[in-house]
């Protein structure tokens, strides 16, 4: 490795511990799976541990698929422009029956959350929503939970500098790959003993949830006043998850949250985001949206508002939610003082909530039911699935019974 390159800095030790806690609890993949491994070219040193480790399990075969960010810019900069509403259907229907074939799916993140912020905003929301389109079938192999699958992060330069923008280069990818290996639980001398007691600690979480059937919850804070119904039959989940293949997984690596499904027809009231959203390469900040009957039917944004608004017109779905997902604001990671600008873990940081496509996986009896009878329930449908942050420590969270008593849940941002 060229002890000049900033990746040169990671601690290689700690970066193996990370891949082998990405197969054996991220994935659990079984022997004699086959396993669809996408990242970035600059996550190659991550990928190809990753890939060492799935063999060693008894993969039959490990597919990569990498992309690159000098690639991508060069569409957004030299393509021309009927080419932002095409997406490779192909490729995402052979993921779809890949999945249907068993195949896990691993996704390794990392690439710059600022990617195309200063490119067109047009093109990136036509390039966004063609590969959404495409995409489709293979995300309901995922929010099914038809399959194992995993996400994990390695510490992009471009990323590590946008965390820690007064660091050089080597100094940023050394600390952001710290505070991944931190959040990711690989500092410890048994990542993976760590791991089963922290999801011990998530299921006792989600079956207490699961005992007091809430029919709503209310959040309450700054610029937020916002009662989230939740879907008939919901259930809550948190850490591993069984899928339907019988793998119990870790879809995210790293997690601190318990999430699940609201109701599509009854969201009400007015929610500010308190973290900045980076979605697919763009930054959208100081998110506030006001809920009639599920629906979005007012949104601003300080920053990405145009951007926003083509995502919240994806399609019917896009304007409604699929997930709430609850974090203590003293959770690791909102400890850490750590802005990621990375969903998978300043989600970790704070209560959210997910515009689009709800989990099959948070009903009771979810995987025997049809996409219609997840829809009779309330949950929702949609091309995306986007999650945004809403919690803090000024916001209160009350369950709300089915006959209307509160019951508190958050109080300044913790458990109550």
């Amino acid at each position: 490795m060229d002890a000049a390159h900033p990746s040169s800095r990671i601690d290689e030790a700690r970066l193996d511990k990370l891949a082998e806690v990405a197969v054996k609890v991220g994935l659990r993949l079984r022997k004699g799976q086959d396993l669809l491994l996408t990242g970035s070219a600059g996550s190659l040193p991550l990928v190809r541990r990753i890939a060492r480790h799935a063999y060693q399990a008894g993969a039959n075969l490990v597919t990569p698929i990498l992309s690159d960010e000098e690639l991508t810019l060069t569409r957004f900069r030299h393509a021309h422009t009927e080419s932002f509403d095409k997406a490779p259907d192909w490729l995402y229907r052979g993921m779809a029956e890949a999945f249907g074939d068993n195949t896990a799916r691993l996704a390794v993140v990392g690439d710059n959350p600022m990617l195309l912020a200063n490119e067109d905003p047009d093109k990136v929301s036509r390039a966004n929503r063609a590969t959404s389109r495409a995409y489709q079938p293979a995300l309901e192999k995922i929010a099914g939970f038809d399959i194992n699958w995993n996400i994990v992060a390695y510490p992009g330069t471009a990323w590590a500098k946008l965390v820690f923008p007064d660091l050089d280069e080597a100094a940023a990818v050394t600390r952001l790959a710290d505070a991944i290996f931190a959040a990711s639980r690989v500092n410890q001398d048994d990542p993976v003993a760590a791991w089963e007691a922290h999801n011990a600690a998530l299921a006792r979480r989600t079956a207490s949830l699961n005992e007091q059937r809430f029919a709503a919850l209310q959040f309450t804070g700054p610029g937020t006043d916002l009662t989230v119904g939740l879907a008939d039959d919901h259930l809550w989940e948190g850490g591993a998850s069984t899928a339907k293949n019988g793998i119990t997984c870790n879809p995210n690596i790293p997690t601190e949250e318990v999430f699940t499904t609201p109701h599509a027809l009854k969201v009400t009231g007015h929610v500010s985001s308190t973290k900045p959203l980076s979605y697919q390469g763009t930054l959208i900040d100081g998110i506030r949206v006001r809920f009639e009957a599920g629906r979005i039917v007012e949104a601003h944004a300080s920053r990405g508002e145009q951007v926003l608004g083509k995502v919240l017109d994806t399609d019917e779905g896009a304007r409604r939610l699929g997930e709430v997902a609850l974090v203590p604001h003293s959770s690791p990671i909102s400890k850490s003082g750590i802005l990621f600008y990375n969903t998978l873990f300043d989600e970790n940081a704070s209560c959210h909530i997910a515009l689009g496509q709800c989990y099959a996986k948070c009903f009771v009896n979810g995987a025997s039911l049809t996409p219609d009878e997840i829809a009779a329930r309330g949950g929702n449908r949609s091309l995306i699935h986007i999650d945004w942050m809403i919690g803090s420590g000024e916001v209160d969270i009350d369950g709300v019974t089915a006959d209307g008593q509160r019951v508190p849940v958050f109080r300044r941002g913790e458990w109550a």
